[in-house]
């Protein structure tokens, strides 16, 4: 039923939703992932970068396609300082991440033209940012998104699975009150990958640094070590 990876538009893709009805999907969406797994699935992909540094001065992350900027909560039972800079293309994110207490550093811009230059921040995160990407799209943004990162490049992102599509079809009906999770949610598994997709992605000669794992819910976590953070060990 998923076969080939869709391109069907997603509704929150477009910058002119309005502001309410993005921030019931941004309210939901946070419960969806933290539920099932998705805040876990990050905060393991960041660890297996940061478990052999030193705790000391604070790690800095861009989080792309940031959301509802609540990767702050879910990186907090590492015990580490994070200095997050949030990035999204709709301002109304941002807003509704001060509403709700969501601190760190956030900025207005698209992924495919991020304003930062090579090895701005140790770590770089995405969490289902890069099914909204077609192929060649990902393939630039990795690429890219490895130039900035100082340390590791870390991907949270759908499994394109039957199981997956139907049981988020099913759930998000019974339970979700916005028409855009209802919509959005199935479309992303539809948008969504299979292990062997990665490699074709991940930026050349890279590929051998990435390890990629399955989680529960169906998610993918792909954590792509750029170098041994302990040849930095002295800048933290």
């Amino acid at each position: 039923m998923t076969g080939e990876r869709r391109t069907i538009p997603e509704l929150m893709d477009d910058p002119t939703v309005p502001g309410g009805s993005l921030d019931r999907a941004l309210h939901e969406l946070a419960i969806v992932n933290r539920w099932l797994g998705g805040e876990r699935v990050s905060r393991l992909g960041v660890e297996r970068i940061v478990h052999s540094l030193r705790p000391g001065t604070p790690i800095t992350i861009l989080d792309v396609g940031a959301g509802g900027f609540d990767l702050s909560r879910a990186l907090a039972p590492l015990g580490r300082q994070f200095e997050v800079t949030a990035l999204d293309i709709n301002p109304r994110a941002g807003e509704y991440a001060r509403n709700h207490g969501h601190a760190g550093q956030q900025v207005v811009g698209s992924a495919h033209a991020l304003p930062f230059g090579e090895r701005s921040f140790d770590i770089v995160h995405a969490s289902l940012f890069l099914h909204h990407c077609t192929d060649e799209e990902a393939r630039m943004l990795l690429a890219h998104l490895s130039r900035i990162a100082r340390w590791g490049v870390v991907i949270n992102d759908l499994h394109r699975h039957p199981l997956a599509y139907a049981s988020i079809f099913v759930l998000t009906r019974l339970l979700s009150r916005s028409p855009l999770v209802r919509h959005d949610a199935p479309v992303s598994v539809l948008r969504g990958f299979v292990r062997s997709e990665f490699a074709a992605l991940l930026p050349s000669g890279l590929q051998q640094a990435a390890i990629v794992s399955w989680h529960w819910a169906f998610r993918w976590c792909v954590s792509l070590s750029l170098i041994d953070p302990l040849d930095d060990a002295s800048q933290v």
